[in-house]
């Protein structure tokens, strides 16, 4: 086999392949014995018939398809490893000539993964910040906890801080007009929580059971929703009940409503120890992801258009299948943040999948680098793992499939990357 590699751009290449006689003929005799197990011959079992009896008597067109996508497929999957290439894209391919079955000559045109140039990823030093649990934090658990088996009683007068309340609440623009994600049914309420906007709960107080009042309020500046941010909404709120909650005694009987403690101490002891695993656990995903900005932050990596449309595709898809759990469109979810799906790809989708490519690509890179593997006895395992965490037969089988088995196999081979970088990048 001949191979002339033509780079059209950074992400594009052109291979003119011309192969030779001995390949051809290679082909030729793996294609016959796959098609002699479909030609019956007087005298011979099946597939058992001589390769030139078979050649005879074969359909001549269907000899030359099965020959011309076996040839093409096998030489060019060897002509991208001899140039080594990454090819990506489904290729366009132009047979330039063809004589069956001692010539054949095709270009390829396809989409690849550029160069890849890594930073000096060994030298990149980063301290990893501590965790701490302040005793804030337990208190602020424990006072949860206390709302949450508190008693509650529904009484008949205005509601006060503290109370909590069910309500109905709708709010709309200055132009009356509905507001996606600005409404609720039987809503519980605990006033003073501060869950709701400023001055949202301050007009609560005081309404009884059956009273309605309607209020306009402006969200703040900085609030989460762009298309609410600094703007005036006329909220009205139906009470529905009110009742006055009653707090638990902070004591050793409290511990023991909450969960398996013998004391007070016992139960702040285990909150400090969660709150410790969590709090490290975000410490851990923090510093993983500024290390790995970092060294993608130094490190380049020609990237095909069609490979970021993709992934800004499966993002949009899995987003969209988001919002649908938490019962918002995705027109509705445009309108809340006053933008178009148009501008929405390019200014978000876009740039966060481009980030996502690139940093697997360069992880990827770094893996090949350090000859991390996963063994397929890593990968039995973690499988199991996941099976024992569920109970569903289905879920189970889920995993077995080579689509989920290839994800967690990569996966795990980003947590082997991590680790490798973390001890690189360790202040000692």
């Amino acid at each position: 086999m001949h191979t002339e590699l033509t780079k059209i751009s950074d992400t594009k290449v052109k291979l003119v392949i011309k192969a030779t006689s001995e390949d051809l003929a290679t082909y030729k005799n793996q294609v016959l014995a796959k098609l002699a197990k479909q030609v019956k011959l007087p005298g011979f079992r099946n597939g058992k018939a001589p390769i030139a009896m078979v050649e005879k008597n074969v359909d001549q067109n269907l000899l030359q398809t099965e020959f011309l996508d076996l040839a093409m497929t096998e030489l060019y999957s060897k002509a991208a490893a001899s140039e080594k290439i990454r090819p990506f894209s489904r290729p366009e391919v132009t047979v330039k000539k063809f004589v069956p079955f001692s010539t054949l000559d095709f270009d390829i045109v396809t989409e690849v993964i550029g160069k890849v140039k890594l930073a000096d990823y060994k030298k990149i030093k980063l301290a990893k910040a501590k965790s701490e649990v302040k005793a804030k934090d337990v208190n602020d658990v424990i006072d949860s906890l206390k709302v949450r088996v508190a008693e509650k009683k529904e009484v008949d007068r205005p509601a006060k801080k503290t109370d909590e309340v069910w309500i109905d609440f709708k709010g709309v623009d200055m132009k009356d007009q509905p507001i996606s994600g600005a409404d609720g049914k039987d809503y519980p309420l605990v006033i003073g929580s501060n869950t709701f906007i400023p001055g949202f709960e301050d007009n609560v107080i005081g309404l009884k059971s059956g009273d309605e009042k309607t209020f306009t309020l402006t969200f703040p500046k900085d609030y989460g929703v762009k298309a609410l941010a600094d703007k005036k909404v006329k909220f009205t709120v139906n009470i529905k009940k009110v009742q006055e909650v009653t707090e638990p005694k902070l004591d050793d009987e409290f511990a023991a409503k909450v969960g398996p403690f013998q004391t007070l101490k016992d139960l702040k002891v285990d909150i400090k120890k969660q709150l410790g695993i969590e709090k490290q656990n975000e410490v851990d995903k923090q510093y993983a992801n500024e290390l790995v900005e970092k060294i993608t932050g130094k490190s380049t990596v020609a990237i095909p258009n069609v490979m970021i449309e993709q992934q800004a595709e499966h993002n949009l898809e899995e987003f969209k299948r988001n919002l649908t759990y938490r019962g918002q469109t995705f027109d509705e979810f445009l309108k809340s943040e006053d933008t178009t799906e148009d501008k929405y790809k390019a200014e978000v989708l876009a740039p966060q999948a481009e980030k996502q490519v690139k940093t697997s690509l360069i992880l990827a890179e770094i893996a090949d680098a350090e000859n991390l593997q996963i063994s397929s006895e890593e990968l039995e395992i973690r499988i199991q793992i996941l099976k024992g965490q569920y109970q569903d037969p289905q879920m189970q089988a889920e995993l077995d499939k080579p689509e989920n088995r290839q994800d967690i196999a990569s996966r795990m081979l980003t947590e082997k990357v991590l680790v490798k970088l973390e001890q690189y990048a360790s202040i000692k």
